[in-house]
């Protein structure tokens, strides 16, 4: 199997670095891609670091990828040589499923094969990221990208634009909601622009008053520092949805209390620790707590379709893969706007 050029994580706690992996041969269904710009999720922190527990090393985080293809398997139909495509969250999933049915491969009930710090469906061979040069996935879990956007910028799109797009499509926010993001860094700052697009009122909930002008260009229409109580007081039982991307300890009753009557607070951050709830924040009220993740294939394919249309793609920060340890130390800083994007091309 030919050998491509990664960085990757030997262990949790040694900086990453160069490392050599191997790739399959293109089968019969399979898009061999040429990796561009691979962004950097706080997710591919928290598994170098195994924060979350069941890291496997080495690994070769990303998967935020965007590329041109190279090669085709015999039987592919819907990419050929020279077309951009894509690769997001994972690279398969047993197909066969319930979910996979629905076109909800993300919650496969089988095995979801994660783009990397996971196994093909064999639950034997490791998959490795974007940190690459090259990747080599089955055309049905490829996806296919504009060629009318900033190819960088589009990369964020295949975990920050779909993890904040799916609910807002799941809960079909729309003109006449008041949705409030919490938190504005890679997940939050396109939660603002999408649901901005769907016609929802928005408001930032943040801790830092220095984020406001971010807010409003980004086109927010209102902004509460959540530590004003006089700024916040205004705002209780008014709104239809929140979306959180927060993933440090956070009291969320203090945040149920904002939803109006049948208002759901939407988890996409992940927290080291179980949150603690008042039943009588959700009771009162008809209030829900939901969570999402990612989206499936199709949906995906049609976020990026709708981010083509409406010119909407991320705000970021292009870096060397050389950068890329330092680049973890400014996000776990929030020094970042919104998103890092390696440049393959360095490696």
């Amino acid at each position: 199997m030919p050998e491509v050029k990664s960085y990757a994580a030997q262990n949790a706690k040694d900086p990453l670095g160069p490392f050599s992996i191997s790739r399959r041969q293109p089968g019969d269904f399979d898009v061999q891609i040429e990796i561009l710009f691979c962004g950097v999720c706080h997710s591919d922190i928290h598994q170098v670091r195994n924060e979350w527990g069941g890291s496997m090393y080495p690994m070769v985080p990303g998967h935020e990828i965007v590329g041109r293809v190279s090669q085709v398997g015999s039987k592919v139909t819907n990419f050929k040589e020279g077309d951009l495509a894509g690769i997001g969250c994972f690279v398969d999933s047993c197909r066969t499923c319930a979910s996979c049915l629905d076109g909800l491969e993300q919650y496969c009930e089988v095995h979801n094969a994660a783009t990397y710090n996971s196994t093909e469906m064999d639950r034997k061979t490791p998959t490795y990221g974007g940190y690459s040069k090259r990747i080599v996935v089955d055309e049905k879990y490829t996806l296919k990208i504009s060629p009318e956007l900033d190819l960088a910028r589009v990369a964020p799109l295949l975990c920050a634009g779909i993890t904040t797009y799916s609910p807002l499509r799941q809960w079909q926010v729309s003109k006449g909601h008041k949705v409030g993001v919490l938190g504005l860094g890679g997940l939050g700052h396109m939660a603002v622009k999408l649901a901005v697009s769907m016609g929802a009122e928005v408001t930032v909930l943040s801790t830092s008053p220095s984020k406001e002008a971010d807010a409003k260009s980004l086109g927010a229409q209102n902004f509460v520092v959540t530590k004003n109580k006089e700024a916040v007081d205004p705002i209780m039982n008014t709104l239809d949805f929140i979306i959180d991307t927060v993933s440090a300890q956070h009291d969320l009753n203090f945040y149920l209390q904002m939803l109006k009557r049948d208002g759901t607070l939407i988890l996409l951050g992940v927290p080291p620790e179980a949150p603690q709830l008042s039943v009588f924040n959700l009771i009162g009220k008809r209030r829900r707590v939901a969570g999402s993740l990612i989206g499936g294939i199709k949906e995906t394919q049609e976020m990026l379709d709708y981010c083509a249309e409406h010119q909407i793609m991320s705000d970021i920060e292009v870096i060397p893969i050389a950068d890329i340890n330092e680049a973890y130390e400014r996000m776990m800083k929030g020094d970042v706007k919104y998103r890092f994007v390696i440049d393959m091309a360095s490696l």
